[in-house]
């Protein structure tokens, strides 16, 4: 068995695998090199993001078996070839939760607070006081209910704040959730929402699934956090909506186009915040991304089902195979 990795190795990770497969043969391939190495792999383990992967001839070639993601969104690998064959793909849902839980309440209360105006008095030395919002009291909507959004409800819930979410697998409500419904019911979750959370995955279904329509569903003022990945919303549209005043604000970790061009409209608005990308950055990333590696390269061998294995056409996991409801005593040290 050949495995090609395309992550941020240290030597420590690959005697780590290298445990976890004795007689496999391991090549790290990096950024650079994926694209020509993914031919020689049985398992791939990574994201490829500088260098397209020709997946199309993967495919054909009919060798690899098995992709583990080291991030939770699969765009850089569900191709459509990849989609149609009978390559099993495995994703890190739920292993970032934490970070980018953190990364939505940053987001959200330096919205909420008036940060974004704030910071640029700052850099001009004005001490201006103007008026700020509560996230106190609040009525949160969640579009994604899996591993993120879970542990985001699970982080504003101390906020007295009411929460909605929505899901392709409406199950396991929480009780810190007062409604937990099917996707269908996106415009009941927008209507009532004052804050709108984006946590779905990419694919066919979400790309540009909050456009106007979606926008003018929400109350008068809202906030729109983006945590998922930008091409899930029409971007004009966004920006029309905060022009005309009728969103109250953006947090927005993703944007359609990364990075984000210099003519964007959006650099200049008042009230939106704006991250690079680095929701799911951490200090123990890619012991996690390992640590799940080698218990499902060890299910692999073993014939065992894997953890986070990936409906391809929704593009993440069914619940019964998410990492985040598997039983503590069958995890990893290391992950949550």
């Amino acid at each position: 068995m050949h495995i090609v990795l395309c992550y941020a190795v240290q030597p420590r990770y690959l005697d780590q695998i290298q445990a976890a497969a004795p007689e496999a043969v391991i090549i790290d391939a990096g950024q650079e090199g994926i694209p020509e190495a993914i031919f020689e792999a049985d398992v791939y383990c990574g994201h490829a993001k500088q260098r397209p992967v020709p997946w199309e001839e993967v495919v054909r070639q009919g060798r690899l078996k098995w992709i583990q993601s080291s991030a939770a969104g699969l765009d850089h690998c569900l191709a459509p070839s990849v989609i149609e064959s009978d390559i099993q793909v495995t994703s890190a849902s739920g292993l970032f939760a934490n970070q980018v839980a953190e990364q939505t309440l940053a987001l959200l209360l330096g919205v909420v607070r008036g940060l974004p105006v704030f910071f640029r008095q700052s850099t001009r030395r004005e001490f201006t006081r103007r008026p700020t919002r509560d996230l106190h009291g609040s009525t949160v909507g969640i579009v994604g209910f899996g591993g993120n959004g879970r542990r985001i409800a699970e982080v504003l819930a101390p906020y007295r704040v009411r929460i909605l979410a929505t899901d392709v697998y409406p199950t396991r409500k929480p009780a810190h959730v007062a409604e937990l419904w099917p996707a269908d019911r996106l415009d009941d979750l927008l209507r009532e929402s004052d804050i709108l959370i984006l946590g779905m995955p990419l694919n066919e279904e979400t790309r540009g699934m909050i456009a106007a329509r979606e926008l003018a569903l929400l109350k008068p003022g809202s906030i729109v956090i983006n945590v998922a990945r930008g091409p899930c919303v029409n971007e004009a549209d966004l920006i029309a909506a905060l022009d005309s005043g009728h969103l109250g604000g953006a947090g927005l970790d993703v944007t359609e186009v990364e990075p984000l061009p210099e003519s964007s409209r959006l650099w200049e608005l008042p009230n939106v915040l704006i991250t690079p990308h680095v929701g799911a950055q951490g200090r123990t990333r890619d012991d996690d991304v390992t640590n799940l590696f080698c218990e499902n390269l060890r299910r692999f061998q073993l014939g065992l089902p894997l953890w986070n294995y990936v409906d391809k056409q929704l593009g993440f996991p069914h619940p019964d195979r998410a990492w985040i409801f598997a039983e503590p005593k069958n995890q990893p040290s290391g992950l949550v």
